[in-house]
């Protein structure tokens, strides 16, 4: 007799980051990529400290992020004091839960530091003047905020990204002390989820939209509608009920979907960044 085939059933994590889940084996999911499936925004957070131990640990993940040339062209500023967390709040969208949270951290762009350090060398540093070393901050910045944020909730932390910490960029450099060539690239709340955070796990678009292979496919309308119902269910069962085909509409629309941000390569140029 021909063995009875049998399926591996999809994991919770799957499951619940993906409408129809890939098959993934248990041996092949490891916990490291269960703990990123299981990733989601918090936006409650108890009033428990995050402790210094805990601090130095995650800037230690995320030190040990890939970083190009190993030039480390990023830095952290680590807020804690009320009065302050505040202000950067209010620069940064106005939001209650960076207020709330016990430590916001602010990842930037650091052309400042590799600049001053040619300069002691006796060198000059007009290669930081290109567009190239403005994306090298930025993409060293984000690879150690990512590398923070899993390490955070390997602790059993929540976080929230921040991109409204770009909003006010000259404000926040001013509340911050940022010299010249330091330039805020995100924000991230850190705390310990509140008891009633229930914020769930917002599914992505499938795997056959964002994964090409060999050559790039455009998704198709038919890609985008499924996953348009899908994530309108996860929306109405957290009680905001939402489009995303539409949000995508009107966030690429014009300049003033950019929410004060259009006028960044401006922002850049004043802080240091001519990437030219």
């Amino acid at each position: 007799m021909t063995p009875t085939a049998t399926s591996t059933p999809a994991s919770p994590s799957l499951t619940a980051r993906y409408a129809a889940p890939p098959t993934v084996p248990a041996d092949v999911l490891t916990e490291v990529i269960a703990q990123q499936l299981r990733h989601h925004s918090v936006r409650r957070f108890a009033s428990t400290d995050v402790g210094e131990h805990e601090m130095t640990a995650i800037i230690a993940a995320a030190q040990s992020a890939s970083t190009s040339s190993n030039m480390q062209s990023w830095s952290v500023i680590e807020i804690r004091d009320p009065q302050r967390k505040h202000d950067a709040a209010t620069l940064s969208g106005d939001q209650d839960f960076i207020r709330q949270a016990p430590v916001f951290l602010v990842f930037v762009a650091d052309l400042a530091r590799n600049r001053a350090v040619a300069e002691r060398a006796g060198g000059t540093t007009t290669a930081t003047e290109y567009m190239e070393s403005t994306l090298i901050g930025f993409v060293d910045a984000a690879l150690a905020a990512q590398n923070a944020a899993l390490a955070a909730e390997s602790l059993g932390l929540g976080i929230t990204f921040v991109g409204s910490a770009r909003n006010n960029p000259h404000e926040l450099a001013e509340l911050l002390e940022l010299p010249h060539g330091v330039f805020p690239v995100a924000g991230m709340a850190i705390g310990h989820p509140h008891a009633d955070e229930a914020a769930g796990v917002k599914p992505r678009l499938p795997q056959a939209v964002v994964r090409h292979r060999e050559t790039y496919r455009p998704s198709t309308g038919d890609d985008i509608a499924a996953y348009d119902a899908t994530v309108a269910e996860y929306h109405s069962s957290q009680g905001r009920p939402s489009d995303w085909a539409d949000k995508i509409r009107v966030l690429v629309r014009d300049a003033g979907s950019l929410r004060g941000r259009e006028t960044i390569r401006d922002d850049l140029a004043r802080r240091g960044f001519p990437s030219r």
